[in-house]
């Protein structure tokens, strides 16, 4: 037997009761999700450009240059694997700095998700 108590499913006005976060009529996949996402809300250019030789070489370069260490924590004292190579002005403000490693860094998953919360705090939804 189940030990979770029923619960209101998580999508808005409905009134199924579920042991999930989502009934199953609400549940999606991780997949139906990114191919939603692909669909409607990716950039294009960007996506192009991620996928490309030249991103490829400059991402490695930059992974080799850090050390495979996340930036951030290292200026906090900390040592933490970088994951994700960051552009430290994004994209959609300054394509021209796409392959300039001055304007990358190496960021572990935590840290990349506070820059980004930053950069659209920042900027905005871009």
């Amino acid at each position: 037997m189940n030990s979770k108590p029923l619960r209101p499913c998580n999508k808005p006005g409905c009134p199924n009761l579920t042991r999930e976060g989502y009934c199953g009529q609400h549940k999606t996949t991780k997949a139906e999700n990114n191919r939603y996402y692909d669909k409607y809300s990716r950039n294009k250019k960007h996506d192009q450009f991620y996928h490309s030789a030249s991103w490829k070489r400059v991402r490695d370069l930059i992974r080799i240059r850090d050390n495979g260490l996340c930036f951030q924590c290292l200026q906090d004292k900390r040592i933490t694997v970088g994951v994700i190579v960051d552009h430290i002005v994004p994209l959609s403000i300054d394509w021209s700095k796409r392959l300039e490693e001055s304007n990358l860094q190496l960021l572990c998953q935590s840290c990349h998700n506070k820059k980004t919360t930053e950069d659209i705090q920042k900027y905005g939804r871009k």
